[in-house]
């Protein structure tokens, strides 16, 4: 065998020296062609993974409650330009777990769509995921989704629901919290001032308008709305501008940055720079058609607390809600750790200074503060709603949808 194979070694030594230069090239090249592909093949073959197969799948329509902490994030909703989002950490867990094929595929609606640094409690979406077909044995989904997803993502709870369930559609109500220090602040005005605010009205001069989108009806109902104390800070026994407070607002839908809108005036009311009346005023829009300029409330504070559905009836996996509850107790106390540390330099520092200090509300308008301070229905004026529908109208990029931003 060794005599045979050194006889055709020769004879294809022999065959090359008969070739010519260039059909030595060619012989070359088409040698280098082949070891490339053989390369390619072999690293394909090491890339081959086992495709899911959704058409042998059951699937249903189901709701999921998730909380989120927004602070490190660029909103809800998916964007181009970052994955710095919850709807990608979402996504990518629901396909990573073969429980959808795709987003386009997935029938998926959300209930609302907080914006850059804003958490919720109880946001809700609704899509059609893979099942195993048996209700009293379904899929874990809550265990499945949290096992991939950040720690300050969690799904609480899940729910089927009628396949033309829509999680943005057929939310009755929608509920939003906004915690803040008490700091130099009048809460009992306030919440006689955000009263004004209940019942159905225009709010185009407390939201940002979204006319480039489509937006052009901003008249929305609010059902109820109230500020409030939620907690004494004892640590501080001689100042009470370190206690807790509450807004709570209920509403049927809200539009772009509406509640930190509102929050900011309520703010400029509670610092006794306006008269709460102020309310009234902006939601004249015959007496004030143009929104004067001021600025947004801090988006930190607000959170998506609740989302009220008919006939949802959420299914709670004990294990999943126990590590949910551990997963947030960690997380409240290192806060509460830095909190505790911060009131310790706090209290003593202010024990050097004769007067008592309270400017821990400042923080929640942003943008620089002017030094002599100008009412709100004195300061210029944003372009009217009208001029923008007429602006965008000519550009031809008006599209009219009377989105909602929830």
């Amino acid at each position: 065998m060794s005599r045979e194979l050194d006889l055709k070694s020769e004879k294809s030594i022999e065959d090359l020296k008969k070739l010519s230069k260039e059909e030595l090239i060619i012989k070359i090249l088409e040698l280098e062609k082949l070891r490339i592909n053989k390369n390619e093949l072999v690293n394909e073959g090491k890339k081959i993974k086992r495709v899911f197969d959704f058409t042998k799948c059951q699937k249903r329509h189901v709701a999921f409650k998730l909380l989120y902490l927004g602070w490190d994030y660029q909103g809800f909703a998916k964007q181009d330009d970052t994955e710095k989002t919850i709807e990608h950490e979402l996504f990518h867990a629901l396909t990573k777990c073969c429980l959808i094929e795709s987003r386009q595929t997935s029938n998926y609606h959300r209930c609302g769509r907080t914006d850059k640094g804003v958490s919720s409690f109880s946001q809700v979406i609704s899509l059609t995921v893979r099942s195993n077909g048996n209700n009293s044995k379904e899929l874990n989904y809550c265990k499945m989704l949290n096992r991939l997803l950040p720690k300050d993502i969690r799904v609480i709870a899940w729910s089927p629901v009628i396949d033309n369930f829509s999680a943005r559609f057929d939310c009755t109500s929608r509920t939003y919290k906004y915690w803040f220090p008490r700091g130099n602040l009048d809460i009992d005005i306030m919440n006689n001032a955000v009263q004004h605010v209940v019942g159905t009205h225009d709010f185009r001069n407390l939201c940002k308008m979204d006319v480039a989108n489509g937006v052009t009806n901003f008249t929305r109902r609010i059902i109820s709305a109230n500020v409030k104390l939620c907690s004494n800070n004892d640590q501080f026994s001689k100042s009470r501008g370190y206690d807790m407070c509450e807004l709570t607002i209920v509403g049927q839908a809200f539009l772009w940055h509406q509640i930190r809108c509102i929050v900011a005036v309520l703010v400029l009311i509670g610092q006794h720079k306006e008269n709460e009346c102020v309310i009234t005023n902006l939601l004249n829009i015959d007496n004030c058609p143009r929104k004067p300029q001021y600025s947004l409330a801090s988006d930190l504070p607000l959170n998506l607390f609740y989302c009220q559905f008919e006939n949802v009836n959420w299914i709670i996996d004990n294990e999943s809600v126990t590590e949910v509850i551990s997963t947030l107790q960690h997380n409240w106390a290192s806060h509460m750790i830095k909190t505790t540390m911060l009131g310790e330099m706090l209290k003593n520092i202010e024990d050097l200074v004769p007067d008592s200090i309270n400017k821990q509300s400042d923080c929640l308008l942003q943008g620089v503060k002017s030094k002599i301070y100008q009412p709100l229905m004195k300061r210029p004026a944003s372009e009217s709603l009208e001029n923008r529908i007429k602006h965008y109208t000519k550009k031809g990029r008006l599209k009219i949808e009377n989105n909602e931003k929830n």
